[in-house]
């Protein structure tokens, strides 16, 4: 089965301003302006945040956020542009102070745009954009890759997840053999009635929103539209194919900062009401979803015509804006 690599990858000065041909006057008194103060220090601290008890925080009490997408040895911030814009990097414009954790945790690097980012045990730490005060932690387990960081540096665990130690497991003898995590694949599927048409490695059809950009690929799938059109990520820099021209396949950084495959340019998804492999109900649904075939394009496949229903019905801009 042919692999392909992807390798993702002032201060103004004051002008004084005169009136321009103003005659000159006799001068004014005028006060002295209120002293500025200093720029707040960049600190890492270590707060109270309901709902996830002690987690660290920057300097304006905002929660910080480790990225699993990021690289961590060595440390490596892959959130940038778009990503960057909702997740703001913790920046180091002098020493770092920490407040109630190990400063010997705290670190920075470069990020690829130049400026240096703190790190926290090697992880890269972000803001939200969406946490509009000190105590809020709504970036927490977003896309199943945004956390935030215990007192300690590691990462908090999402709601429902263990945070103890995992069990001790038994030895395995030598020709036991580990389980690897689920490879990411596209895969050219015969699928009756649309001929050959993508899935991914577990047999899902894969469809493109035709409301996204192709040039250059941008989703604009998020939010609610993104838990009922999931989009196929990817963490892994190889992405197996099976009958796809690699040319074809790519990746594109999504507005969250995961990482999502494109096919023809296109950000491809999964369909929730699809139930089991093989099946295609999210073709057509609001006139902006189609099955992508394997040349990566559209599918002419006929569509289904929709049950109509007065209370449910959108027409095809309302669904498009809504993302289904």
């Amino acid at each position: 089965m042919p692999r392909k690599h992807l390798v993702l990858p002032v201060f103004a000065g004051l002008a004084l301003l005169t009136g321009c041909g103003a005659a000159a006057g006799p001068p004014t008194n005028i006060q002295p302006a209120a002293q500025q103060k200093p720029a707040q220090a960049v600190s890492v601290n270590a707060a109270s945040v309901a709902g996830l008890g002690t987690v660290l925080t920057d300097q304006g009490g905002k929660t910080l956020y480790m990225f699993n997408a990021d690289g961590t040895n060595p440390p490596e911030s892959r959130c940038v542009k778009e990503c960057a814009e909702m997740w703001p990097p913790l920046l180091a414009t002098s020493a770092v102070k920490a407040q109630g954790i190990d400063p010997a945790v705290l670190g920075t690097v470069e990020r690829p745009d130049g400026l240096t980012q703190v790190t926290v045990s090697g992880s890269p730490v972000y803001t939200y954009s969406g946490d509009t005060k000190p105590g809020e932690a709504n970036g927490q387990g977003l896309q199943n890759a945004w956390y935030a960081l215990s007192a300690d540096g590691q990462q908090i665990a999402p709601p429902g997840q263990k945070t103890e130690a995992p069990e001790e497991k038994p030895e395995e003898s030598p020709d036991q053999q580990t389980e690897s995590p689920a490879q990411v694949s596209v895969v050219a599927t015969n699928i009756p009635g649309f001929g050959k048409a993508l899935t991914d490695q577990d047999g899902r059809t894969l469809y493109l929103f035709t409301n996204d950009k192709t040039k250059p690929p941008a989703s604009k799938c998020v939010d609610d539209c993104a838990e009922k059109w999931p989009p196929l990520l990817t963490t892994d820099e190889d992405i197996e194919l099976d009958g796809v021209d690699p040319k074809l396949v790519g990746t594109v950084t999504r507005p969250d900062g995961t990482k999502q495959v494109t096919v023809g340019n296109w950000p491809v998804y999964t369909y929730v009401e699809d139930k089991k492999p093989g099946q295609t109900n999210g073709h057509g649904v609001g006139g902006v979803w189609f099955v992508i075939e394997e040349e990566g394009c559209k599918s002419t496949a006929p569509v289904k015509a929709a049950k109509s229903s007065k209370s449910s019905v959108k027409t095809s801009e309302e669904a498009g804006e809504e993302g289904y």
